[in-house]
């Protein structure tokens, strides 16, 4: 089975978070797809975990390891969708691209992001939801 990984979910796991237990049974024997955004995004979640002083140099090298070894097939979404999505929905571009990986690749998407789960469901995406009750 694919899944379309969202940067929220790989957070939690290279960043040891509750939820990381859940997410790695969930994926386990799964083929991991993404947008080539989810890359850039984790960079930015690494420097605003800096700003808010919450992660050293140190540990963000760690985590930034963890990372790599996860194998994602990034895929390139079309941009002219992204704008009808974003328009219909008011959603940012990040959230729009991944709702088309999970539509590229036929995948669920697993996300921790409450308002990316509604779109995606509006839109008749499957989600695989982490929830309290599923931890």
């Amino acid at each position: 089975m694919d899944i379309t990984i969202d940067t929220s979910a790989l957070i939690a796991v290279i960043g040891n978070e509750k939820t990381k237990n859940k997410i790695i049974e969930m994926t386990i024997g799964a083929s991991l797809a993404a947008p080539i955004s989810v890359h850039w995004e984790i960079g930015n979640a690494f420097s605003a975990m800096f700003k808010r002083k919450m992660i050293d140099l140190a540990e963000a090298e760690r985590a930034l390891k963890i990372y790599k070894s996860i194998p994602i097939q990034f895929i390139d979404v079309p941009l002219e969708r992204t704008l009808h999505i974003t328009k219909n929905f008011n959603i940012y571009a990040y959230d729009a691209y991944l709702i088309q990986c999970a539509e590229l690749t036929s995948s669920p998407l697993l996300t921790l992001d409450k308002d990316l789960i509604n779109v995606a469901k509006q839109m008749g995406i499957t989600v695989l939801e982490v929830t309290d009750e599923t931890i």
